[in-house]
């Protein structure tokens, strides 16, 4: 193969959600799609700063097959200002920018930079049209809202993250489900100021549910960030006051003794609570009948898996919850005022009664049910219990989430804008 035919796809991108429900679907696409024996194709990474991240994000990305190379977010200024990676890469003549994540300023510059046209996948909003080649969207609403000498530039390609639940596996491996038995996720959030209330609340929830309904099973998907040991803490009323203010349910990690066993929580009462560690864990979502969950990108992931969600912001400690994005997160965890400005800022969040869950905002209604205060375990545990008893309800909540994401395809159709761009541009 010649390198006059030899082609470059720079793929900007930021957070663990991005790249696991965007970039990997796209980069399988495109390795599908490109069939032309004449067109060798090289994938590369690079990440951006995401108030979300984990850092396991080099890891994810590395992971995802087809991807020659990637770059971690603490090199990414230095390349945005003077085009020089950490590990000094070459780059062919030929190439494109893919936005899948971050700033859309940010494939402008490197586009221009690099002599490669660009193209920004949007759901929300599109910016610096002059400078962009071409967009592909989510929805018609963002062709109506950009300027009309630029709406040629756009095409309708729907939800990248639909395309997530088409390579699921029908069984998780390492967790059994038995028949006739409900599986409930339980995700209380990656970061401190969700674990400290999400834990002692979720473990409270699920230990009235099994007393109510013997041999529902339960899972935890872990972040990657976390570990099971900072994960356990959570469920230490030595490490965490608010067991107590939720019925003093305590938990201990237990690690297997078997290589194809789950570590678990165990109550002080007898109730094992699963760990799943692998990431993204659509395999084991996928099994559930329903998700009890946190706020926040896990939304959006169970959303586009059409998994039925009660979603929980507990109250308990307003200076406890920091995990705004922007400046209202930021003023929320500067030091020593920080926690005054976390109580002001959710007050005035709080009061506004505004949607949360990502479903819901999509909708512009409540698809999921969003339970806001000083939650009371048993009361949560009901409404759980009463959508376990009632399928059709179950389907119902589905059928709406389906509906909101879309149909699958979204990838493809990026993939396919990719090779024509690439197509148009001289050897």
């Amino acid at each position: 193969m010649s390198q006059n035919n030899a082609v470059d796809v720079l793929i900007l991108s930021n957070g663990p959600g991005e790249l696991s429900t965007w970039v990997r679907p796209v980069v399988a696409a495109l390795l599908e799609a490109n069939q032309s024996p004449h067109l060798g194709i090289r994938i590369s990474v690079i990440l951006s700063p995401c108030p979300h991240a984990t850092g396991q994000e080099l890891e994810i990305a590395q992971a995802i097959p087809g991807v020659t190379r990637v770059q971690s977010a603490e090199a990414f200024f230095p390349f945005l200002l003077w085009g020089k990676t950490a590990d000094n890469w070459n780059w062919r003549k030929r190439g494109i920018v893919l936005f899948l994540g971050g700033d859309q300023f940010f494939p402008v510059v490197i586009g221009k930079r690099l002599g490669y046209p660009v193209v920004i996948y949007a759901e929300w909003e599109t910016r610096w049209h002059q400078w962009v080649d071409h967009f592909a969207v989510m929805n018609a609403d963002l062709i109506t809202q950009a300027p009309k000498t630029h709406r040629h530039k756009f095409t309708i390609v729907g939800d990248i993250m639909a395309d997530s639940q088409l390579a699921l596996n029908t069984q998780p491996r390492g967790l059994t489900v038995e028949t006739g038995t409900d599986l409930i996720g339980l995700l209380p959030g990656s970061k401190p100021a969700k674990l400290l209330q999400g834990v002692p609340l979720e473990i409270a929830i699920a230990q009235e549910i099994s007393r109510q309904r013997p041999g529902t099973q339960f899972v935890i998907p872990v972040a990657p960030s976390l570990s099971l040991e900072t994960l356990a803490q959570y469920a230490n009323p030595h490490y965490n006051p608010f067991l107590k203010q939720l019925g003093g349910i305590s938990a201990q990690l237990v690690m297997p003794t078997l290589p194809e066993e789950l570590p678990y929580l165990e109550t002080n009462t007898g109730l094992k609570i699963q760990l799943w560690t692998k990431f993204p864990a659509y395999d084991v979502l996928s099994q559930c009948s329903l998700c009890l969950t946190t706020v926040g990108a896990n939304t959006a992931e169970l959303g586009a898996l059409a998994i039925p969600m009660i979603v929980l912001l507990p109250t308990y400690q307003l200076d406890a919850m920091r995990a705004w994005d922007g400046l209202p997160g930021l003023l929320a965890n500067v030091p020593i005022l920080g926690g005054q400005f976390a109580k002001l800022i959710n007050w005035l969040v709080l009061r506004k009664k505004r949607l949360f869950a990502w479903p819901n905002i999509w909708a512009k209604e409540e698809i999921v049910p969003e339970l806001v205060g000083r939650l009371e375990p048993s009361e949560v545990a009901q409404t759980a219990l009463d959508w376990l008893e009632n399928q059709d309800q179950r389907l119902s909540v589905r059928s709406r989430l389906q509906a909101v994401r879309g149909k699958p395809g979204a990838s493809k159709k990026i993939a396919s804008i990719l090779l024509q761009q690439l197509q148009q541009t001289n050897p």
